[in-house]
């Protein structure tokens, strides 16, 4: 847990954390009332004693009337990434930004593995934390479904989340040669696909790497490649219909690649 004494530009940002509380100013502080004990305002505004000493340099319980109390702390979560989590839905549902989820992790691109913990930082613990046990509860419908069609309705729901998160992510990418290109895509597991690529990277031990197949001679193998809708990947493979603005986004799945199809779908390739 980590605590600071907030700027009046920060505490503002929190004041919505304080409404109910008749004597909370809007910029995080407390103007302490006759008849106030430290615990009092603790249990008022859901931080404990320890945490009001230490906002406010006290070092005894000793509060006056008219004195003004910090009343704003921040306190650190840490999220397991799931299967379908993207950045954006994760900043969703803990009411930050995607920047400051990559600042707190020292994040340099979009791309997170599930398993991965990443630290969330919330004013007063307000936003709700999923914990593992519950992110991964099912109904008893959902849970009979066969695993291929859990698959499905998992890819679905993250293709709509890249597809929300996509303004933001455009903003964000590195300036370089964009161009409207053809894409498919492949995966690993069919039969006859030895899972390896030109480059020598192992698909099938690294189902979640963001690779694409492309023509070498328009696309420099190695480079990394902003793919709309798909995100920042490496181009890390060739294919004998690749050729020219044609590329194949890999996938973990045979059905996930049925489900994309064929598209125009507009890249930048960032070095």
């Amino acid at each position: 847990m980590k605590k600071f004494i907030f700027t009046l530009g920060t505490t503002a940002i929190l004041s919505a954390g304080f409404v109910g509380a008749a004597s909370a100013s809007t910029s995080g502080t407390y103007h302490v009332e006759k008849g106030d004990t430290l615990w009092k305002v603790a249990q008022k505004h859901s931080v404990s004693v320890d945490e009001l000493k230490d906002a406010n340099n006290l070092t005894s319980n000793i509060i006056y009337p008219n004195q003004e109390l910090n009343v704003a702390t921040i306190k650190e979560m840490t999220h397991k990434v799931q299967q379908g989590n993207t950045l954006w839905s994760i900043s969703q549902q803990y009411g930050v930004t995607v920047d400051q989820i990559k600042e707190w992790n020292g994040l340099t691109s979009d791309l997170i593995y599930p398993g991965e913990q990443l630290k969330i930082q919330s004013p007063n613990g307000q936003a709700q934390q999923s914990s593992p046990s519950v992110a991964q509860a099912a109904p008893e419908a959902q849970q009979a479904q066969a695993p291929a069609e859990q698959a499905q309705k998992e890819q679905q729901q993250a293709q709509a989340e890249q597809a929300q998160q996509q303004p933001a992510e455009s903003s964000q990418q590195a300036s370089g040669k964009s161009m409207t290109v053809e894409a498919t895509a492949y995966t690993a597991n069919c039969a006859g696909c030895s899972g390896t690529t030109a480059t020598g990277v192992d698909l099938k031990a690294n189902p979640n790497q963001k690779v694409i197949a492309v023509d070498p001679s328009v696309i420099p193998l190695g480079s990394k490649v902003y793919v709309e809708g798909y995100g920042e990947a490496v181009a890390a493979d060739t294919g004998g219909a690749i050729k020219g603005n044609r590329i194949d986004v890999f996938v973990p799945s045979e059905g996930d690649a049925q489900q994309f199809g064929r598209k125009s779908v507009k890249i930048t390739v960032m070095n």
